[in-house]
């Protein structure tokens, strides 16, 4: 029997499986940081590209919200305008009422009653002065509620004052103005015409 000794060609095989396993593992860790650095690659394109759109974006918004607060200042600016026109007007068409409250105060104060200050807040005036007694204060309230300018008097206070040595009737009236009749016309008038075009 003739023996044939197959050690050093398994070995040899050996050798060639294990050069052939290292040669693809090399092979293999080359193309896996080949498709990483392909996959990091793709991935940093997307973000820069992202990061530009949101660098446009945040641009656009800083733009928008400076003509959001130019929008604003310039809404600020109509309204103030809008509220001293709307000053203007109202002294436009109350400017002759101090002078029409003045002439139906003169009228219908009676004798024995003359007023320390007037004051007036909108729609509401108030007197207040001194008379001789009560009952005149009661004279200048019919008075005033018969004037076609001024309506509701109402006594707030009346008190006992000494002026001069004199007993004297201390008063606090509170009266309001009426709105005009012809302003009521014109503006119905007005509404009406805006209403009819």
């Amino acid at each position: 029997m003739i023996r044939i000794n197959l050690l050093p060609h398994r070995i040899e095989k050996r050798r060639q499986r294990r050069q052939q396993f290292y040669a693809l593992s090399a092979v293999m860790i080359v193309l896996g940081a080949l498709i990483g650095f392909a996959v990091h690659m793709v991935y940093s394109g997307h973000i820069e590209r992202q990061q530009e759109r949101n660098d446009f974006l945040k641009a656009e918004i800083a733009k928008l919200d400076r003509d959001i607060a130019e929008i604003r200042r310039l809404r600020e600016q109509i309204d103030a305008m809008l509220a001293r026109k709307q000053v203007i007007e109202s002294l436009q068409s109350t400017r002759a009422e101090t002078v029409h409250l003045f002439n139906e105060l003169a009228q219908q104060m009676p004798d024995g009653v003359y007023l320390k200050s007037i004051k007036q807040t909108d729609r509401r005036v108030t007197l207040v002065g001194y008379a001789q007694s009560n009952a005149r204060v009661s004279h200048l309230m019919r008075n005033l509620e018969s004037s076609p300018f001024l309506e509701q008097p109402v006594l707030v206070e009346a008190k006992a004052a000494n002026i001069d040595n004199r007993r004297v009737s201390e008063f606090t009236l509170g009266i309001g103005i009426r709105q005009p009749k012809t302003d009521d016309n014109e503006a119905a008038a007005v509404e009406n015409k805006g209403a009819g075009q």
